[in-house]
């Protein structure tokens, strides 16, 4: 009795192994091809060779789409897809100054949503805290002016925030306190003889 082997999907191994059979030609018209396929493509290969005055244009686009819908055509927000653009732009560049812009305008797109339309959803506040301090730590490793931008970028998202409930406002406190107050003099007065908070992961 012949016992037949169960197909597995291909695998990257697979793929690796056919492009090895093109010519430089041949390679150049794969990735034509991929490039002509999607937009995606396109704003992969864009910011992977950082072409084009405004790489990150494609992300952003995506963001806030996701997190800042249009209500009157009945979108909603996905904090998911929202997530998942910084994360395809961390895969094909991961430039820190980009990818700390992309979690700061997260952060923007997210409180300005909340406060234009009164979002009662914790999951929803509970993500933007957790990009917040991404954010955060993201803005560390730039140079000062950069890092000095991002803050105040993300002191404005905190000072928008103060409204929302579910401890938005005490969390994003706290985290500036420890993540921005040994870099900024005046985050260090948010809350002077406070302790900080840990939110959740």
């Amino acid at each position: 009795m012949t016992v037949s082997r169960k197909k597995t999907s291909p695998t990257w191994t697979d793929v690796k192994a056919k492009l090895a059979e093109f010519d430089r030609v041949g390679l150049l018209g794969v990735v034509q091809d991929l490039y002509a396929a999607s937009k995606d493509n396109q704003a992969f290969l864009h910011a992977r060779f950082g072409l084009g005055e405004d790489a990150l244009g494609p992300y952003k686009a995506t963001i806030h789409r996701w997190l800042w819908p249009d209500v009157v055509k009945n979108q909603s927000p996905s904090v998911s897809a929202a997530k998942r653009a910084i994360a395809e732009y961390k895969k094909a560049s991961g430039q820190p100054e980009g990818l700390a812009g992309l979690m700061v305008f997260y952060c923007e797109c997210a409180a300005g949503f909340g406060r234009d339309y009164g979002v009662a959803d914790g999951g929803y506040f509970d993500a933007l805290v957790r990009m917040f301090e991404q954010a955060l730590k993201a803005s560390d490793d730039l140079e000062t002016d950069q890092r000095d931008t991002m803050l105040n970028r993300l002191d404005t998202v905190r000072r928008i925030s103060r409204n929302f409930g579910y401890g938005v406002d005490y969390a994003m406190d706290g985290l500036l306190a420890r993540y921005g107050g040994d870099r900024r003099a005046g985050f260090r007065t948010i809350i002077p003889n406070g302790p900080t908070k840990q939110w959740p992961a």
